[in-house]
């Protein structure tokens, strides 16, 4: 009940914002001065996919419109978390309870730039997706840009499906798979065929990674096992007063509390779930690094990720473990991007790995990684969470990752470069999107090439692209 009345809070607010636009506040953007844009995201909590996103989604469109025809802001909800990220633009607190801080915000902005990866679904948090709509809607309803950019819908609850059915039919949102192209297509939604934005990321060079890892005790000459565990039975978030009152009083609820009244699921089946997750990989992987000589190690890349992470290095003899909490996304990338192997329950872990080359594999909890394997023609590599055999299933895999090892690679930078390609459309889209809206605004002029609709390219993903330019 409390997920819809913070829906129904987001929607009165747009409607006030729509009357107010009508009856005269506000001003449209105008010739002379820069397009001032509002990235709204899940930035400032150290989940190294969504801080990683942001960062290129800004380099892209400030590379493709013009660093001075643009102001860019990006909201965070801890300014010490994203010191040193998205460099040149703007950052301001997202509160806890956001809706009246973008009702005041939004309208302050030419355009909105809706930044989350899981933008449309119930699986993690209604309240997340209703930020999303929030943002995008009340940009509309102002007759400012609306983009989501690189999106991904799933499963909602009716009552939210409702909400983005209403408010997001103005907006133009560039999904990063067909299947989301299709749910949202269902709500009328305008879309268009994109993909993830994480793919062009250049982390710390590779010495950098390998450091650390010697640090941790690696040998220097072991294979490395990268596991990315999440704890994926937790979700969805949920708002509860009165868990927030036991929490504040006696201290019940308290381990399951995301933040202030949101809390997580909790219990014994939950526990159990998340126990047999975890012993299948423990088991599997224990097995594989006695049979290879491989040197294991834990990544959390968010600070959720670090309880699980710890529990596994456990069952692994106290492997090393590397959190997006002690480390930021170019430390953290680096030191994954060392690994010969990878098993991953996290999207972006497996995306950020693939253009260094890593053989990967996905322990999914949804579509994300579902569809990502798929798309590389590697569905013999992708297991569930809730897989009752997980153990034998990810041996299994494990050894198909060291046996097919090449082949395997050669079809992820295959995939590289065919999303690298799909990432320039994305800002054609918005460069022509813009165009309706702002018909003034001084794009560039003459016929540019694909790749000029990317942002600046590392040597590494230069060399990438003339390997696999076919």
């Amino acid at each position: 009940m409390m997920d819809i009345g913070l829906e129904l809070w987001m929607a009165g607010l747009i409607e006030t914002a729509r009357l107010r636009w009508m009856l005269g506040h506000g001003e449209r953007w105008r010739p002379g001065r820069p397009l001032r844009l509002l990235f709204a995201g899940y930035n400032g909590t150290r989940n190294t996919g969504s801080d990683v996103r942001v960062q290129e989604m800004l380099r892209q469109i400030r590379h493709v419109l013009g660093p001075e025809r643009v102001e860019l802001t990006v909201m965070t909800q801890n300014f010490a978390l994203t010191r040193g990220y998205f460099e040149g633009a703007r950052q301001i607190h997202l509160p806890d309870v956001f809706p009246p801080f973008l009702f005041r915000e939004v309208p302050q902005y030419d355009g909105v730039v809706a930044c989350e990866g899981s933008m449309f679904k119930s699986q993690f948090a209604n309240a997340l997706t209703t930020m999303m709509v929030g943002a995008l809607g009340l940009a509309t309803a102002c007759n400012r840009l609306a983009v989501g950019y690189g999106a991904e819908a799933g499963r909602m609850d009716p009552h939210l499906r409702w909400l983005v059915r209403r408010y997001c039919r103005e907006a133009l949102v560039i999904t990063r798979n067909e299947e989301s192209r299709q749910r949202l297509a269902e709500l009328g939604i305008p879309t268009e065929l994109g993909t993830d934005t994480a793919w062009t990321f250049e982390p710390h060079p590779p010495t950098y990674g390998l450091q650390q890892l010697t640090r941790a005790g690696w040998d220097g000459r072991a294979p490395v096992l990268a596991l990315c565990p999440i704890h994926p039975f937790w979700w969805p978030v949920r708002a509860s007063i009165g868990k927030f009152l036991l929490a504040k009083t006696t201290g019940a609820y308290r381990s399951s509390q995301y933040r202030s009244i949101y809390f997580h699921r909790s219990g014994p089946a939950v526990e159990r779930q998340f126990a047999r997750y975890l012993n299948g990989i423990a088991r599997a992987a224990r097995a594989f690094c006695q049979r290879t000589g491989a040197f294991p190690i834990c990544i959390a890349m968010e600070q959720l990720d670090t309880g699980a992470c710890r529990r596994l290095a456990a069952e692994l003899r106290n492997a090393p473990v590397f959190t997006s909490a002690e480390y930021d996304m170019f430390e953290l990338v680096s030191i994954l991007r060392t690994a010969t192997w990878l098993v991953s329950s996290r999207y972006h872990a497996i995306v950020t790995s693939m253009p260094a080359g890593v053989v990967s594999a996905g322990v999914t909890m949804d579509e994300r990684i579902r569809n990502l394997l798929h798309e590389r023609g590697h569905q013999e590599l992708l297991l569930g969470v809730d897989d009752p055999d997980l153990e034998a299933r990810l041996e299994q895999v494990l050894e198909r990752l060291r046996t097919d090892a090449e082949a395997i690679r050669q079809a992820s930078l295959q995939c590289v470069a065919r999303n690298l390609r799909l990432m320039a459309r994305m800002a054609v889209y918005f460069e022509e999107h813009l165009q309706r809206l702002y018909p003034d605004f001084p794009v560039r002029q003459g016929v540019h090439c694909w790749e000029e609709y990317l942002p600046p390219l590392s040597p590494t993903l230069r060399a990438l692209l003339e390997q696999y330019a076919a």
